[in-house]
């Protein structure tokens, strides 16, 4: 009976950690140096990263099995992707850019995005006419 509950608090903090190492890169980033902060998930607009999941150009991934990557903020993640109804997996790395940003890295490419601020969340808004929902 023992064993169990050391089983079952071992893999409850396993999750919380995977859930922390997600939470740090939570966030809306932009695509280009003038990309808009509300088009999440459009071309020219914006990324975010929130609960564990990555929101991209007409995909989004869950991302999980996070690796450290020792001394240098970054984690390695497990990524199974879902773009229109086609699913494919992938790892990817996250980093913290030093000015809050984000630097992805899947096989080959290497990305650097600027994190939305809030004050340009509001600019987007109202260039955009956007009235959230009551």
């Amino acid at each position: 009976m023992r064993t169990v509950a050391i089983i079952v608090a071992t893999l409850q903090f396993a999750q919380c950690t995977a859930a922390a190492a997600a939470d740090q890169f939570d966030g809306v980033y932009k695509q280009t140096a003038v990309g808009d902060c509300l088009r999440v998930g459009e071309d020219g607009g914006a990324l975010k990263i929130a609960d564990g999941v990555f929101y991209g150009v007409n995909a989004s991934c869950t991302m999980s099995n996070p690796v450290n990557v020792r001394d240098m903020n970054a984690f390695l993640y497990d990524m199974e992707c879902d773009v229109e109804n086609d699913g494919w997996t992938a790892r990817a790395l996250l980093m913290s850019a030093p000015d809050g940003g984000l630097i992805m890295v899947w096989n080959g490419y290497a990305f650097r995005y600027n994190r939305c601020t809030e004050a340009e969340l509001v600019a987007d808004a109202v260039a955009n006419d956007f009235t959230p929902a009551p």
